[in-house]
């Protein structure tokens, strides 16, 4: 029970705190498009991810496995873009990280189920961002592509990925 409790707060916290980091502009990046994470499912699906968002938050059937519903946005495909996130790191030292999965709550694919592919992007950060910086919501910018990728380290699946990125730490303003 307070696992379902602890799973419900962090999706309503995000709730809450990612529209205020999509409205923080970054002079430097001004020409990208902001997104919130709903922007990256397509129209005629949202409704169909509301009904199945409580059947997420069950984690009495034991391991909870990614959902594997929901299309792309094949439209967004190219477009320079800019959104807040959560860092899952897969590929990295102590020091910094070099590829990670951005997702749209705190803990998804580690302490609860896995969102659906379109909401969960992969990273490659060649210049690798500092561990200490990656707990707390960043702002990633770059170009997006909508590509399926398998990331096999935790059998995790992304509909899209982002080249050229540019991180942030979220700040209010």
């Amino acid at each position: 029970m307070m696992m379902k409790c602890l799973n419900l707060l962090a999706v309503l916290l995000f709730a809450i705190i990612a529209p205020m980091a999509v409205a923080q502009k970054a002079p430097s990046n001004e020409s990208a498009v902001e997104l919130e994470w709903q922007d990256l499912i397509p129209e005629s699906e949202r409704a169909r991810l509301a009904q199945i968002q409580a059947q997420l938050l069950d984690h009495n059937s034991g391991q909870a496995e990614q959902l594997l519903l929901g299309d792309v946005r094949p439209e967004l495909d190219g477009q320079t873009v800019k959104i807040p996130g959560f860092v899952i790191p897969l590929e990295g030292d102590s020091e910094s990280i070099t590829e990670f999965l951005l997702v749209p709550f705190y803990g998804a694919c580690i302490h609860v189920p896995p969102p659906p592919p379109n909401q969960i992007i992969h990273v490659k950060f060649e210049k690798g961002a500092p561990t200490k910086e990656l707990w707390d919501i960043v702002t990633i910018t770059g170009t997006l592509k909508a590509e399926s990728l398998l990331s096999e380290s935790i059998g995790v699946e992304s509909g899209y990925a982002i080249a050229g990125a540019t991180l942030e730490s979220y700040s209010k303003v």
